[in-house]
C-alpha cells in the first residue's frame, strides 16, 4: 500500500508540516494561532547568551510558557554535515532538504527570512526567545559581562532587563546577576501578562 502524501495546498511550511508526539499534539494547518511575543537575548560575542538560555527555558516551562529559539550567527554556519543525504542532495542542485521522523524534523532551504517568518513555523510557543538581535527594535534582555565588553551594547529604549556579573551604574532597567534565573523568569512572565493585556 502506497503512502499519499496529503495536498495542503500551496503555502508555507505551516501548512505542509503536521507534527505528533506523545507530549505535543498539534495541527499546524488547523491550530488558531495566538499572538506570539518576540523578546531577544542579546549580547556581544561570548557573554553567555547561550548559558543564560540554558537555564532560563526550563524555569519558564515549569511555569508554563511554551518557547521557541531562534539564534542569529552573524558569521554564517554549516546547514548540513558533509556526507549527509540531505547534503549531498543539495549539492546535487536541490532548493531545499528535509529530514523527519516520528518525533522531529529538520529542513535546509537557502533563503533570506525575518524573525517572523522563522517565528511563525513555531505555532505551539507563545514565546520567542532570539538569541542575538542586539541591533533590533525587539524588547531584550541584554547579558553584559565586564570581562567581555566595556559597557552594554544594546539601545537603552530597547531593554527589558540587564542581566550582569557585576554592579552597573543606573541603567534604568532591572538588573540581575547571571544566576538570578527564577526572577528573570517572574520578569518575563509579567512581561507576557502586561503584553497580552
Amino acid at each position: 500500500m502506497r503512502n499519499e502524501i496529503p495536498d495542503y495546498g500551496s503555502g508555507s511550511l505551516q501548512a505542509i508540516v503536521q507534527c505528533r508526539n506523545e507530549r505535543n499534539e498539534c495541527n499546524m494547518k488547523n491550530e488558531t494561532q495566538r499572538k506570539q511575543k518576540i523578546l531577544a537575548v542579546s549580547g556581544v560575542k561570548n557573554s553567555g547568551k547561550t548559558t543564560l538560555l540554558e537555564k532560563l527555558i526550563p524555569v519558564l516551562a515549569e511555569k508554563g510558557v511554551r518557547t521557541a529559539v531562534i539564534k542569529h550567527d552573524g558569521h554564517g554556519f554549516d546547514a548540513d554535515r558533509e556526507g549527509t543525504d540531505t547534503w549531498r542532495m543539495l549539492r546535487a542542485g536541490a532548493v531545499g532538504a528535509a529530514i523527519y521522523d516520528r518525533e522531529k524534523l529538520q529542513a535546509v532551504k537557502y533563503a533570506v527570512v525575518t524573525e517572523a517568518e522563522l517565528a511563525a513555523l513555531y505555532p505551539e510557543a507563545e514565546l520567542i526567545l532570539l538569541e542575538g538581535f542586539k541591533w533590533t527594535d525587539y524588547p531584550k534582555i541584554e547579558v553584559w559581562r565586564r570581562d567581555n565588553s566595556p559597557a552594554p551594547v544594546c539601545a537603552r529604549a530597547t531593554l527589558l532587563a540587564l542581566v550582569t556579573d557585576g554592579k552597573t551604574a543606573s541603567s534604568g532597567v532591572p538588573v540581575f546577576g547571571l544566576e538570578e534565573t527564577d526572577a528573570l523568569a517572574e520578569l518575563i512572565c509579567r512581561f507576557l501578562r502586561e503584553e497580552s493585556g
